[in-house]
């Protein structure tokens, strides 16, 4: 059995299809039940948890092209789907019985606090859940190097990403079944081989910050515990 892993704090990385279940868009409220459940189950066990969401279940930068909308446009238009997303999963969580809060990069206090280091570390800190919206509030960086560089500022012992896969394969493994998953691997073998972990710019930040990177599916029900126990299958990039 692999050895459970020891964290303080950690930043969960999920995407808005994540959101989605088996749906084409939006929610699907079973899976927003079992994630929120999940996340406030791991805070109870003393870990301190932040979270980065995506906006894709919505509207993602890159359609712009198909629109006719400039890039910059287009990914805010992205940024302000991610905020959509966290409040929604801000009200998940808090049924689950979690006290949780959203911090946008973006301002708009009339919907959600605006983000700054010292007060999202004071929530972390009281036991709340903190849900990074707005990306960095920057056109022309995605929502993982907002992950990254959140888990750089809270200080975070690693940065979990929640796939489609419970880790990082030599192939896809749904179209190579001889594919392997890798159990450990290197910030530069990442960066060298172009594995589709994290954009170049997050994967970047973590090496520089010496945060591991831990891949896993979130759609296993309880994984994300399991992998904090260190007995569910993941690649940690470190």
């Amino acid at each position: 059995m692999a050895k459970a892993i020891k964290y303080r704090r950690i930043l969960l990385k999920l995407s808005g299809e994540g959101l989605m279940g088996k749906r084409d868009h939006g929610f699907d409220p079973a899976t927003m039940k079992r994630l929120a459940g999940e996340i406030a189950s791991v805070v109870k066990s003393g870990i301190e948890v932040a979270l980065v969401v995506g906006g894709g279940n919505i509207f993602r930068g890159v359609e712009g092209d198909d629109l006719g909308i400039e890039r910059a446009t287009a990914d805010y238009a992205g940024m302000l789907a991610t905020v959509m997303n966290a409040l929604v999963l801000q009200g998940a969580v808090r049924r689950a019985g979690q006290p949780a809060r959203v911090m946008s990069a973006i301002p708009m206090n009339p919907v959600c606090e605006p983000y700054t280091r010292r007060r999202a570390l004071a929530h972390l800190k009281s036991g709340e859940v903190v849900i990074f919206a707005a990306g960095t509030g920057n056109p022309f960086f995605t929502t993982d190097t907002a992950a990254a560089l959140r888990a750089c500022e809270m200080g975070c012992d690693a940065l979990l990403k929640g796939t489609q896969v419970d880790g990082v394969y030599s192939a896809d493994p749904k179209k190579v079944r001889s594919a392997r998953r890798h159990d450990r691997l290197g910030y530069d073998q990442v960066l060298a081989g172009n594995l589709k972990v994290m954009d170049a710019a997050a994967v970047a930040l973590a090496r520089d910050n010496r945060i591991p990177i831990v891949v896993f599916s979130i759609h296993k029900p309880g994984a994300l515990a399991r992998v904090l126990a260190g007995t569910e299958p993941h690649t940690v990039v470190n």
